[in-house]
């Protein structure tokens, strides 16, 4: 009876021993918890965090691959270009096919200013993956810089071959950007047309789009272009602006009113309610466009030069000629506009109407010292 009476609390202290022991976690197992937890906190921004438990990764697995390019993207993302360039280096010779490895070498080496290592480094990404989209675009950037307009179109386009969907149209922009520069609107209209084709139809694209058919004087697809541009950017006033303005040069004349009207639901605005006014007047309604000024007087901004031109047009226009004075010669007035010709010369035009003396002077002398030569007659 003894020996087992005996055994008994024995029994109870070995288990009390064993519940008390820390479980043995394998150095493996640990570090990929620090890895996993290490990419969590890129991911929210907690970049010295990351950095840390890459850290301790570091100390249990010190030849784990992924560690180099998982640190060189945590320094990319604090801007230190140089502690990024090192972990990436390390990252390309350790695992010289992963194409992003070269890829964000490139990147890197362009920030720097290198711009023969980051074409090298870029080619290189592209030779192990054809669509890295990311290494097109660098390449795209390094011919802009290199003025390679055409070398630069084409990897904007092939970029957004490759890119996801959110990110086809802003290369494309890209794209348009550099042709728009050059003048070559032509090559323009082609590109934003297929794309828009292929159905690349953000907002921008399809402006684009628009901007070239109005340029080529193809009205009627611009207006169709732009009304789906408006429908996809529906805090744009601009867009049904321009609807209107186009509609009013084809003679649709109900069309127009509806589409500012259009306009005038996203944002109130001075400059449509004076195209509104100009609509009532070729209609022969000349009260409606007195209450369209009414309301374009309450809502001018003051900052806008093309709105306050436009207003002082319709006040000449309906006979107010002394108040659109009042709004050019204080426009023409300011440091900002004083090499404006053309304000210049549309002042003193009206200051000549009105028998202003002061004002017309003081806008020919304005027009003198912006200079072309001679070329211009001030009134």
């Amino acid at each position: 009876m003894f020996p087992r009476l005996r055994a008994l609390p024995l029994l109870a202290l070995l288990a009390s021993t064993a519940c008390n022991e820390t479980p043995t976690i394998d150095p493996k197992d640990r570090a990929e918890g620090l890895y996993i937890k290490g990419s969590a906190e890129y991911l929210q921004g907690n970049f010295e965090a990351a950095l840390l438990s890459f850290n301790e990764v570091k100390l249990i697995l010190p030849d784990d691959p992924r560690l180099p390019a998982a640190r060189g993207e945590v320094y990319l993302s604090m801007s230190r270009l140089d502690d990024a360039l090192k972990e990436f280096e390390t990252a390309a010779k350790m695992d010289p096919k992963r194409s992003t490895n070269w890829s964000r070498l490139g990147f890197i080496h362009a920030q720097l200013g290198r711009v023969d290592e980051a074409q090298s480094a870029l080619r290189r990404a592209l030779a192990l993956y054809p669509h890295d989209f990311n290494a097109l675009e660098q390449l795209g950037d390094l011919d802009v810089k290199r003025n390679q307009p055409d070398d630069a179109v084409r990897h904007f386009r092939l970029a957004s071959e490759s890119a996801p969907d959110a990110e086809k149209s802003p290369l494309l922009m890209r794209a348009v950007e550099v042709l728009s520069k050059q003048g070559r609107h032509e090559d323009v209209l082609a590109l934003t047309q297929k794309a828009a084709d292929q159905g690349v139809r953000s907002a921008e694209l399809l402006t684009a789009l628009g901007d070239e058919l109005v340029r080529a004087a193809h009205l009627p697809e611009a207006v169709e272009v732009y009304r789906e541009a408006a429908s996809k950017s529906p805090r744009d006033p601009t867009l049904w602006e321009l609807v209107g303005e186009i509609q009013a040069r084809l003679g649709k004349s109900a069309d127009a009113l509806a589409s500012y009207r259009e306009s005038l639901r996203v944002k109130d605005r001075a400059v449509v309610h004076v195209a509104l006014a100009r609509l009532h007047l070729a209609r022969e309604d000349r009260k409606a466009a007195e209450d369209e000024l009414k309301l374009a007087l309450d809502t001018v901004s003051g900052s806008d030069v093309r709105e306050l031109m436009e207003l002082a047009n319709l006040l000449s226009t309906l006979g107010r000629k002394a108040d659109a004075l009042r709004i050019l010669s204080s426009l023409s007035a300011e440091p900002d506009h004083a090499k404006d010709v053309e304000l210049q010369l549309t002042t003193a035009r009206l200051a000549k109407d009105v028998k202003d003396v002061a004002t017309q002077k003081a806008a020919c002398a304005r027009v003198t010292t912006a200079g072309d030569g001679g070329v211009t007659k001030c009134p």
